[in-house]
């Protein structure tokens, strides 16, 4: 029976998602992981907050340094809810205000010029304005005429301070002050009965305070009041703390050496200075944030040798500040944080000991525990508690401390309850890495093989003699391993020892961090942080941008190079430190390749406009190093040797047309093994791929015409290969490109053209795939024919033209955008390719299947039967990202910066590791698990199959033979 070619086609189409299924249910939490992350809490945007006003239950609320929001379970550190508040993933250098009124069950949040409210509970939008300044500071107006709370904005638009209040349930703007001057705003505040507002008052580095007082109800300026003279504050650090929400806030700054103390209570003219101690570096003030809170603050005082802390009371009536006592100066660090009930202030210290909690009317301690952190102290940062009174006089209290390793950590009555290894978000750079074979084995193996054979020989026969102490272990894991293996339970990285595993799964996961961390990760064993350190001896710019990372798996390290020359290699397996070079050593780094060079393959550091040092010709790299120039273009460099040295020495130059600005850049992965260098079409003919390895792809965008063009570069000779453009392209969304064997991919925003009887232009999210042959015909090589050589220089046909490829391209329509592209990879390339790629809408991950995308889907037409046979059908333009094709299926990951893929000893498996704010790790294979039982085998039917034949046989055996032998006595 034979179906109609549309039946065909159809059947074709709607197996795909089936085809690139990426997760199967039993496969969660088995093949994947991932580290659901917020990034390093901020101290002034983090506190416990009561969600609902009328239960005790708390939750930790939190806007970090790159822009998260989100609610932490205090009970077990899990997220309830978050939501990304900045676009710039990583790059963000923290900022951003969080309040929450009390008794309230929603906060709002300001970032860049955005105000926004949110639900406390849900995570759900309330309201949101956007204004034309940034905000300099956020507030709750506990106090108002009616029974709602508002909010308090604060903004420096144009050079004019401007403050507004909010509606804070309808989100609208009751009033607005604005007044145009040369201040600087920084922060607003509000007590019972008006609003203040601190700016800088002067010119840079010559500053005093001035403080603006509002009237609530109308947001009439009353007063205006300066304080201090001038040069009293040069920068807006100076200022430390403006209280908020007290029945008496303060304005405190410091002078340029850290001596005095400045105080002013806001709605005064006057001040009070108070010494600071000795050799201070930091000051901090701690205040409650509520109305009903005692007037207290504290100053925290961090010295050269350790911290100390003094207590000042206000007074209501006069405004007078009086120092109540001080804490003393501990070794060390030590992080203090406020919490109140009703009036009660207490003041909670953590240091790498105890847990400390006083309260803010005498010196006399309420609680102290000694802090259990095991063999690795805790050195605290900063933090947030929460003290609870449960009787006259047993305290208790939790504290969420950020630590000098960038972890949060909860800490109940000195008890570790949980920690969030927040330091992993924020990745910048990532590689894969080989877990290294034992030093000894290695030493032993080489030394094997530096010496004669005989010697060699008894060398190795000792060492397996001596191997066989190992044996009785060995030996004893049979078992279990039989037993897990007939059960389908999971064998492979429940140990915390780097081994390696006969699937290639357990890997090595290097990831660097814009604040200057290393981490280790183990792929095989969910993602677990083997070890972690800081690049601190890299003293570099802050964030650390990294220009480049590379695995040396020979020798088993890890090098990062970032921009102002620094370097640090490290091992892959340890972390421990091999060589470290500081900025300023060297010159400034632009970008860094991995080259190829008689000492082996190293990295090479590119300088400012695509200039290369002089390096050893030891070290020359032996292809062709592509790089940028100073004026927007590419060239071809080779390095020659001169007076020992290697010296670079142009040899093409790429310009793209005027007007064009290079925005991607893509190549074939340096491990691209190619499976059969044909494609068998449906009619048995084939057609050639084109694998030039020396090809790059580079897109440029015009601006002005709003137009992308996309070239094929010979990376050896400079040539044009091909080029294509687009028009209607939006230059302000994400352009990428990727990659891999005789095709590449690019993805942007543009307009297309319905081709109706009346052309319509629709714009959307397009992917645009081109195929790379040999030639147009099937069973033709092109101009090279059956040659063995080609080199990219020479000419290949009569006219001196270039061997150029022939190009098939199609258009896609997404149904979402997608960034980040990459593609799978596998040992010898024989299983079908994904593309994945990061859809930032839907916090997914999704793998487009390469058959999906095949360019050569027939137009206007159904496919033939041999185009059917080949698994082509009908091209249709849309492509809709449903469900099935996420490999991060239900998970929320967020900020994806980047993609890498590695292949695994399997040729079905791909390994891949996703990085930016989360960490995401997980296999996918393409083609299906064909060369492996999948977890749903059931392997116990199947031994006992084989045991009940065996039994049947051996039951049988002596039956069937007496019946043998019977009959011969009877014949």
């Amino acid at each position: 029976m034979h179906l109609p070619t549309q039946t065909l086609s159809l059947a074709v189409l709607l197996a795909l998602p089936a085809a690139v299924r990426a997760v199967f249910k039993d496969e969660v939490g088995h093949i994947d992981y991932h580290h659901e992350l917020l990034g390093v809490p901020q101290r002034e945007t983090t506190f416990f907050h009561r969600p609902r006003p009328q239960e005790k239950a708390s939750l930790l609320y939190s806007l970090s340094d790159l822009g998260v929001l989100g609610a932490v379970n205090p009970g077990n550190g899990a997220i309830v809810w978050r939501q990304l508040l900045s676009p710039n993933i990583t790059g963000g250098d923290g900022g951003g205000h969080l309040r929450a009124g009390e008794d309230e069950t929603w906060l709002a949040s300001a970032l860049g010029s955005v105000v926004h409210a949110w639900d406390a509970i849900s995570g759900r939008n309330v309201w949101t304005l956007d204004f034309d300044g940034a905000v300099k500071d956020l507030e709750i107006m506990e106090m108002t005429e009616g029974d709602r709370k508002d909010v308090l904005a604060l903004h420096e638009e144009d050079g004019a301070t401007v403050a507004r209040r909010i509606h804070g349930a309808e989100g609208r703007v009751v009033w607005e002050f604005r007044e145009v001057n040369k201040d600087v705003p920084l922060q607003v505040s509000t007590n019972v009965g008006k609003v203040f507002v601190v700016t800088l008052h002067g010119s840079l580095l010559s500053y005093n305070l001035k403080v603006i007082v509002l009237d609530t109800l109308t947001g009439k300026k009353l007063d205006e009041i300066v304080l201090g003279t001038k040069g009293e504050v040069q920068k807006p650090e100076d200022v430390q703390f403006v209280g908020a929400n007290s029945a008496a806030p303060v304005v405190a700054w410091t002078d340029n050496t850290l001596t005095k103390l400045k105080v002013n209570v806001l709605g005064s003219k006057s001040r009070q200075e108070f010494p600071l101690v000795a050799d201070a570096v930091s000051v901090e003030v701690h205040a409650p944030h509520t109305i009903r809170s005692s007037p207290h603050f504290l100053v925290h005082t961090r010295t050269t040798k350790g911290s100390k802390a003094d207590v000042y009371h206000v007074d209501l009536k006069s405004s007078a500040i009086t120092k109540a006592y001080d804490l003393p100066l501990l070794e060390g660090g030590s992080a203090f944080s406020t919490s109140s009930s009703a009036a009660n202030v207490y003041f909670t210290r953590v240091t790498a000991d105890e847990v400390i909690v006083t309260s803010s009317v005498s010196h006399g301690i309420l609680g102290r525990w000694p802090l259990k952190t095991g063999a690795d102290k805790v050195y605290a940062v900063h933090g947030v508690s929460e003290v609870v009174k449960k009787s006259e006089n047993n305290y208790a209290v939790r504290s969420a401390i950020v630590t000098d390793d960038d972890d949060w950590t909860q800490i109940v009555n000195g008890d570790v309850s949980w920690t969030r290894s927040e330091g992993l978000s924020g990745a910048v750079a990532a590689t894969w890495a080989e877990i290294p074979e034992s030093e000894d084995l290695a030493k032993t193996l080489e030394a094997e093989a530096h010496t004669d054979p005989w010697s060699a020989f008894v060398h190795r026969v000792t060492r397996h003699i001596v191997e066989l102490q190992d044996l009785p272990a060995w030996l004893e894991t049979i078992p279990t391993r039989l037993v897990a293996s007939i059960l389908g339970s999971e064998t492979l990285g429940t140990s915390d020892t780097l081994t390696r595993d006969s699937f290639g799964f357990n890997k090595l996961v290097v990831l660097v961090t814009k604040r200057g961390k290393i981490y280790g990760l183990d792929a095989g064993n969910h993602g677990r942080i083997v070890w972690s350190k800081s690049a601190n001896e890299t003293p570099g710019g802050r964030p650390w941008n990294v220009k480049a990372i590379h695995a040396d798996d020979v020798n088993g390290v890890v090098t990062v190079r970032g921009a102002d020359g620094e370097f640090i290699i490290v091992k892959s397996d340890t972390g421990k430190t091999v060589e470290v070079i500081p900025a300023g050593l060297f010159p400034p780094v632009e970008s860094a390749v991995v080259v190829d060079s008689d000492a082996g393959h190293w990295l090479l550091p590119i300088g400012i406009d695509g200039k290369v040092p002089e390096i050893q010709s030891s070290f020359a790299p032996k292809q062709t190093v592509v790089t940028r120039t100073s004026d927007g273009g590419i060239k071809g460099v080779k390095f020659v040797p001169k007076d020992g040295q290697a010296v670079e020495v142009p040899t093409w130059f790429f310009h793209p047309l005027a007007g064009q600005k290079i925005v991607a850049v893509a190549s074939r992965s340096k491990h691209d093994p190619i499976a059969s260098v044909g494609r068998v079409l449906g009619d048995r003919t084939v057609k050639y791929k084109y694998l030039n390895p020396n090809t790059l792809v580079v897109a440029a965008i015009d601006e002005q015409a709003t137009s992308l063009t996309v070239y094929l570069l010979d990376t050896v000779s400079g040539q044009v290969l091909t080029s294509s453009t687009y028009e209607g392209v939006d230059p302000t969304k994400h352009i990428t490109c990727a990659m891999a064997e005789n095709w590449f991919v690019c993805s942007f925003f543009g307009q297309y053209k319905l081709r109706d009887a009346q052309p319509q232009y629709l714009k959307g999210y397009q992917v645009v795939v081109t195929d790379l042959y040999e030639s147009d015909k099937a069973n033709d090589r092109g101009p090279l024919g059956d040659s063995a050589n080609f080199s990219s220089l020479d000419p290949v046909d009569f006219p001196t033209g270039p061997y150029l490829p022939s190009v098939v391209s199609k258009t896609y329509i997404l149904s979402g955008p997608i960034t980040s592209l990459a593609v799978t990879k596998t040992r010898q390339g024989i299983t079908s390719r994904q593309l994945l790629a990061y859809m930032p809408d839907a916090h997914a991950i999704v793998g487009i299947p390469r058959l999906a995308l095949e360019p050569r889907r027939p137009v206007g037409r159904d496919p033939t039967p041999a185009e059917l046979e080949e698994g082509l059908s009908k091209y249709v333009p849309a492509i809709e990202l449903n469900p099935q094709m996420q490999i991060t299926h239900q998970r929320d990951v967020l900020g994806v910066r980047e993609i890498i893929t590695a292949p695994a000893l399997l040729e079905s498996t791909s390994l891949v590791f996703a990085y930016g704010i989360d960490v995401f790790g997980t296999r996918v294979a393409p083609s299906l698990a064909f060369d492996v039982l999948g977890k749903g085998f059931n392997k116990i039917a199947l031994v006992g199959t084989v045991v009940a034949l065996v039994l049947g046989v051996g039951v049988l055996r002596p039956m069937i033979r007496k019946k043998q032998i019977d009959a011969r006595w009877k014949a």
